[in-house]
């Protein structure tokens, strides 16, 4: 993430807002937006933006929570489509037309995955490098990883798995990483009974991937966005006990010398 904020609660936001955007703005948008969130966040207290937080994990969450629904829906519904070539030379134009909507919502699903997971692993890598007492905080993370470092190894085992499931009918990547590419395949797969049952056993194979993968990204979400809760309410604390020292020191009583009395040196 590019910017670089004047004071720590900006910053700060600029980070976090990352997660607040994300379910509403596409994924190659998501940099643009938190550009300007912190526009209107930059006034937030630490205490506010833990609960700024919280709100955004739960934002997270629930979006990953659709995705994975969604993910299910697809998988149900490509084991529908193919019991039903089963029992038919092919499916039908019209059908068929389905099934490519499905299998191009699956591949945008694994878009939005990645997403999610490069954004927050940019988040905790920012984090590190700007803030000591982000960096010393420990988690339960295995190998004690990082969370940037655990984004990317979900990121690429997602890839991988995908990859040796298209690998595995006799396709590439490639084909399925762009819309263009994925509707072109499908369209190819169509002519024929074969290449239409190859195509709904890899949707509904990566469907059901997805379900497990999305569950595996909530998971790390919601021990990172504990973390960033803990360390902002530590942040804020040490900030209060910080100001009262201040206020009692400089609001102290300060004691007159009665009148007729002589300021001289005690020796």
């Amino acid at each position: 993430m590019p910017h670089r904020c004047s004071t720590s609660n900006r910053f700060v936001v600029s980070l976090v807002a990352v997660s607040v955007v994300l379910s509403a703005a596409a994924p190659a948008r998501a940099g643009t937006a938190t550009g300007a969130a912190t526009e209107w966040t930059q006034v937030l207290n630490n205490g506010e933006l833990v609960s700024l937080v919280g709100q955004s994990g739960e934002q997270i969450q629930n979006q990953l929570t659709q995705i994975s629904q969604l993910a299910q829906q697809i998988e149900t519904q490509l084991n529908i489509y193919q019991n039903l070539l089963q029992n038919t030379a092919t499916l039908p134009s019209h059908m068929w037309g389905q099934v490519e909507s499905d299998l191009n919502q699956l591949r945008s699903i694994v878009d939005q995955g990645q997403s999610i997971s490069f954004s927050m692993g940019n988040a905790d890598d920012v984090l590190q490098q700007r803030f000591q007492s982000y960096s010393s905080l420990r988690t339960n993370l295995p190998n004690a990883e990082s969370f940037s470092s655990s984004y990317q190894t979900w990121s690429d085992t997602n890839r991988d798995t995908i990859a040796s499931t298209l690998k595995a009918a006799s396709l590439t990547a490639d084909q399925f990483d762009s819309e263009e590419g994925t509707m072109s395949s499908l369209r190819s797969m169509s002519e024929t009974a074969d290449g239409q049952m190859k195509a709904l056993q890899v949707g509904h194979e990566i469907a059901a991937q997805q379900v497990a993968q999305m569950q595996k990204l909530r998971g790390l979400v919601s021990q990172q966005m504990t973390m960033m809760g803990t360390w902002l309410q530590t942040e804020q604390t040490d900030k209060d006990l910080a100001q009262v020292r201040r206020e009692k020191f400089f609001n102290a009583e300060v004691k007159t010398i009665p009148a007729g009395q002589k300021m001289e040196p005690r020796w």
